[in-house]
């Protein structure tokens, strides 16, 4: 399966088109913006139980991958590399390693094979080819990737706020515990 710019890519660059602009991919691109991207894309084949993306890792970083076919699970270290979580699941439409081809930073998180995988993969190089032949499809898809990341942040922001209301909770019961033990040290009755 090849992908290509004259647009006689067939069926399989048509699908990866419309897998592009799905809800978990980037749905604010028109099916044509989409198509003029997937002509600056390569297919790639993964098998099972691969790690292709290792968080932490720092070369071969500037690409974006969209799922075609197969599963990816993605996971973060929690405490050490050996203990993992997984935080989610993506399938076909999925996008992975949208800041890496941004900003070309070591790897935030660890993507694995679930399943033998078919991806269409856009490199920096790719992207750079794409805004100097397509400089309008180019500035769409980069804003369309920073809306997506921005959207990310901010629910992570979200999630933190929560975090830091749920440990100011707790921070609160184990003062409150601590003064009850001091007490109880001291020989005074706690009150209740």
């Amino acid at each position: 399966m090849e992908f290509d710019k004259s647009g006689s890519g067939g069926e399989a660059r048509e699908n990866a088109a419309r897998l592009l602009v799905t809800p978990t991919g980037l749905v604010e691109l028109s099916l044509a913006d989409a198509r003029e991207v997937v002509g600056f894309m390569h297919p790639k084949r993964v098998t099972t139980g691969t790690v292709f993306i290792q968080e932490g890792e720092a070369t071969d970083v500037d690409d974006m991958m969209l799922i075609l076919e197969g599963e990816v699970t993605v996971e973060y270290e929690v405490s050490s590399p050996h203990e993992t979580m997984v935080v989610s699941i993506l399938g076909p439409g999925g996008l992975i390693g949208e800041m890496g081809l941004l900003d070309g930073s070591p790897r935030s998180a660890t993507c694995t094979a679930a399943t033998d995988l078919m991806v269409a993969v856009l490199t920096r190089d790719a992207l750079l080819q794409l805004i100097g032949e397509c400089p309008d499809v180019a500035a769409r898809l980069l804003l369309t990737i920073s809306r997506r990341l921005s959207d990310r942040l901010r629910a992570a922001n979200r999630k933190l706020r929560t975090f830091a209301q749920l440990s100011r909770a707790l921070q609160q019961e184990l003062d409150a515990t601590h003064s009850v033990n001091l007490r109880l040290l001291e020989g005074e009755a706690p009150k209740v």
